[in-house]
Parts: structure tokens; C-alpha cells; sequence
């Protein structure tokens, strides 16, 4: 048997279905038994601003930009995304995403994290 995995970020479910139409977010981790590595899309509607922000305790996470553009505050300095450019961020640093008139997709990916995550929700991160 192969050691490998092959999955399909697109055809896994979408984890956030049920709460929002403005965003997607399928995550692999657990679809690729992968010890180390967590990756994940997120599609962002056109001019979207998330409601919220998070950072990690421990997690550093790299954002591929692979369709549309934004912008994304990191604690307080706004940065524009466009398509392939690759955004890290290290675990304290508390970011927010925000779509451009096309939307925003993005490729996440995370490191090695504490047993059921790390993450911390902020809300309120972007409100002007």
C-alpha cells in the first residue's frame, strides 16, 4: 500500500454550509491523514469582510492566493492580496480576510498544531 493521499479540496464538504453563504471552507487535514500538515480552502463572496479575525497559540499558517483579490488586516496594517502571491503569518498575529469585487479564493496552509487546534476567534478585528 501506497503511502499517500490524494484528495480533492473542492469535493470535500464545505464546513462552514450551514452558517454562511458568503464563505467556504473545506478542510483536509483529517482528509489526508497527515501528521504535520493542514490544508484548506476558503472561498470569500465578492466584497465580503469577515466578522471576525483569529490567530493561533502555536500554529504558523502560509495563505496562497489562487483566484480573485483583497485584502487582509493583520493586527493593524491592511495588505492587498493578488492572485499567486503567498501571504505567512506567524501563530500571534491576528488576521482578518476581506474580497475584492471578484472574490477571494485562498489556499491555507497550517503547520503542526495542538491536539483539537489552537485557533482563537476575534471578533470585531476589521470594523472601520
Amino acid at each position: 500500500m501506497a503511502d499517500f493521499t490524494l484528495k480533492n479540496l473542492k469535493q470535500l464538504d464545505n464546513a462552514l454550509a450551514e452558517r454562511t453563504s458568503e464563505v467556504e471552507a473545506r478542510f483536509a487535514r483529517d482528509q489526508l491523514n497527515s501528521e504535520h500538515l493542514g490544508v484548506s480552502y476558503f472561498h470569500y463572496s465578492p466584497n465580503f469582510r469577515s466578522p471576525f479575525g483569529h490567530r493561533h497559540r502555536e500554529q504558523e499558517e502560509a495563505y496562497v492566493v489562487v483566484g480573485g483579490s483583497g485584502r487582509v488586516r493583520l493586527e493593524d496594517e491592511i495588505v492587498e492580496l493578488k492572485p499567486w502571491d503567498v501571504l505567512r503569518v506567524a501563530p500571534q498575529v491576528v488576521r482578518t480576510f476581506e474580497s475584492g469585487p471578484e472574490g477571494l479564493d485562498l489556499i491555507a496552509i497550517g503547520s503542526d498544531r495542538p491536539e483539537g487546534g489552537d485557533g482563537e476567534m476575534v471578533q470585531d478585528h476589521w470594523t472601520e
